[in-house]
């Protein structure tokens, strides 16, 4: 079967048929960010995603030789892009929705440490987040309500 169920893929599938997940894990830019700003909020975006839950990072990888590599996601990542008013209302669908979710806003550009950013943030009411990006996980239809309006990223 190519359906998933609960998050995760069967336990055996066939090599020519596609998984098709369940669940989506989607960041949501500004698109008027430079492109060096979409690389880095992106990076940082799913950086939260991946370790607030733990269920969306796949087994180690293996090259031939045995070499060892890290976890990555164990699946897509799909980035669609939005104007401040798409993210802000993406933002408050998936705060209604109660979905795992990460932050970068236009504060963040100017800091430079983990300590600063998160003051950055708590620093502002949440319906005055300068938003430039949202990442979100959770079951797909509910991230296709949230993602409403926004478009993907070319």
């Amino acid at each position: 079967m190519s359906i998933e169920t609960h998050g995760r893929p069967p336990a055996e599938t066939s090599c020519e048929a596609p998984v098709r997940f369940d669940t989506k894990i989607a960041v949501l830019l500004r698109a008027d960010l430079e492109p060096w700003q979409r690389l880095n909020v992106t990076a940082f975006l799913v950086s939260g995603l991946g370790t607030a839950v733990p269920e969306v990072v796949g087994e180690p990888y293996e090259d031939a030789d045995g070499v060892p590599y890290l976890s990555m996601f164990r699946q897509p990542v799909l980035v669609f892009e939005g104007t401040g008013k798409t993210l802000t209302a993406a933002h408050a669908r998936a705060l209604s929705r109660a979905l795992p979710r990460a932050v970068f806003t236009g504060d963040l550009f100017t800091t430079g440490n983990d300590r600063d950013n998160r003051a950055a943030v708590r620093a502002v009411p949440t319906g005055e987040l300068d938003l430039v990006g949202l990442a979100v996980y959770g079951p797909r239809n509910a991230v296709d309500k949230v993602l409403k309006g926004a478009r993907m990223h070319p």
